[in-house]
């Protein structure tokens, strides 16, 4: 739905198997254990393609062959507690010292309708300080109902041949609209028992029978992107129930899909102020200027020639117009010196052909279909049915215009990197209300300070609003702290204390 950076920190952890298909739903009793069963096995072609090197599969091969995998039967309706049940699937690596161990850690990569059931090996794999969680903790992977190998049902994809290059127009925007409002209405009335109830609450119940029926007291809890505010919710449904909460890149407290889109762009803006100064001091390299007046001058021209003049590559299938320059100025900072190249190249190209480091970012071509027991590493109708259940916006087209271009307007340099959507337009079933609040408890609050996709400031209205210790990361990436912080991380886990924060990912 959103447009996300092109080598984004975020913490789209890469799943490396597929498991059984999704379970159905059955009739019967709520179940109070975990239903334990082999794990399946998976083709050396499907981790390969993860981007596992090949001679670490045999690494992977020995952590999956210790991970435990399972389902925990849920309502459906957890009005209706002993009506149509529904199964949602863990894994768990066991702490490696089970005589000092500390409890479950539950892990969420975000989202929503992203699947943690592998998190416990992909933690593991990243660096040996990551291992460390596993000494004391055992690890639990699982995948929210409507996700992977939990019950899940999928509506199909909108169609529609994309607009034309530059910007927008009117009637251009009216047929994306109406093309969203009839999918989202399609979907939604598909399956409404089942997708009216992928609310976050729901999610947050189903975590806490998990919880039971791994027999903890406690669940420690650490989640990423949006897994925040399934961290934030499942503490204020259940504040008895958590243990040591870490909460990294964290969403905002209140959840409005336009606030939610206008508060990326606006951070976008602000982060390409410190691309302009980097690239600024680098005149002689990239040639926009030695101020970051005179850059930001610079690319906000190359913006409008491309808007107004739309090139066509022989050998790129996109256009290159205004968004890809804006695109390109929304980058984090280890992606500044492709960006900046692929910006000079821009301003500089003059031949039918794309330039080198364009056709490198944006001339991906079709990709190879995964392999047969390739997983799911996101659920698209989970993730819209997440937003929408929630979003009490569902602005008509005139207010979606509006705000549209008030965003344009707003963040002139990077504005046209966010595409116009309906958002939740047409979606029949009702919004369900939520709010977080105070608990008490162990709670960090991980905020990058100059993040765009959750920016910082959410970090510290999600504190006023429910508690906790802000740990910042003085970087721009998206969920950080597993790659630049792990042993600050790991201590928290470990020690039930945290230090102020670290330096996170350095600027180039």
């Amino acid at each position: 739905m959103f447009p996300v950076p092109i080598a984004a920190g975020a913490i789209a952890l890469a799943v490396l198997l597929a498991g059984p298909p999704a379970a159905t739903a059955t009739a019967g009793q709520p179940e109070r254990a975990v239903s334990w069963r082999t794990c399946p096995a998976y083709s050396d072609e499907a981790i390969h393609g993860t981007g596992v090197p090949d001679e670490r599969i045999p690494k992977v091969r020995a952590l999956l062959g210790s991970m435990e995998c399972g389902t925990v039967s849920v309502p459906l309706d957890y009005r209706k507690p002993r009506g149509r049940q529904i199964t949602i699937a863990i894994t768990r690596l066991k702490a490696v010292d089970q005589v000092h161990r500390l409890g479950s850690l539950a892990l969420n990569p975000g989202g929503p309708g992203g699947s943690g059931y592998l998190m416990p090996v992909e933690i593991i794999m990243m660096s040996e300080t990551n291992a460390r969680l596993n000494d004391r903790y055992d690890l639990i992977g699982f995948d929210p109902r409507g996700v992977g190998y939990s019950t899940k049902v999928n509506c199909s994809h909108p169609g529609g041949k994309p607009p034309a290059p530059g910007p927008l127009t009117k009637e251009a925007a009216r047929r994306v609209y109406d093309s969203e409002v009839d999918h989202n209405g399609a979907c939604g009335r598909s399956d409404p028992g089942f997708l009216g109830g992928l609310t976050t609450v729901t999610m947050a119940r189903d975590l806490d029978r998990v919880r039971i029926a791994l027999g903890e007291r406690k669940l420690d809890f650490f989640g990423v992107s949006w897994g925040t505010w399934l961290g934030a919710v499942y503490r204020s449904t259940f504040p008895g129930s958590v243990g040591r909460m870490f909460l990294d890149s964290v969403a905002l407290p209140r959840f409005r899909l336009d606030d939610f889109e206008n508060g990326r762009t606006a951070a976008s803006e602000r982060n390409f102020s410190r691309m302009a100064a980097w690239i600024a001091q680098r005149h002689g390299t990239y040639g926009f200027g030695t101020t970051p007046a005179q850059v930001r001058t610079a690319i906000l021209a190359l913006r409008r020639a491309y808007d107004e003049t739309p090139r066509r590559y022989t050998d790129l299938a996109m256009a290159a117009d205004g968004a890809m320059v804006a695109m390109l100025a929304i980058q984090p900072s280890p992606e500044w010196p492709r960006a900046g190249k692929a910006l000079k190249e821009l301003r500089d190209a003059t031949g039918t052909t794309a330039p080198p480091t364009i056709k490198e970012i944006f001339g991906g071509g079709p990709q190879e279909p995964p392999p047969s027991d390739a997983p799911e590493r996101i659920n698209p109708t989970a993730g819209q049915a997440v937003f929408c259940n929630e979003d009490p916006s569902r602005l008509g087209f005139s207010a979606a215009w509006a705000e549209y271009q008030r965003r344009l307007e707003r963040n002139p340099v990077t504005g046209r990197a966010s595409r116009f959507s309906a958002g939740c337009a047409g979606w029949p079933l009702p919004v369900q209300k939520i709010r977080v609040h105070h608990t008490g408890g162990s709670l960090v609050l991980s905020g990058h300070r100059y993040e765009a996709i959750s920016p910082y400031e959410w970090t510290t209205q999600m504190q006023s609003t429910i508690g906790g210790t802000v740990f910042t990361v003085n970087d721009d990436m998206h969920g950080s702290v597993l790659r630049e912080c792990p042993a600050k991380l790991v201590s928290y886990f470990t020690t039930g204390r945290i230090a102020w924060g670290c330096d996170g990912a350095a600027t180039p």
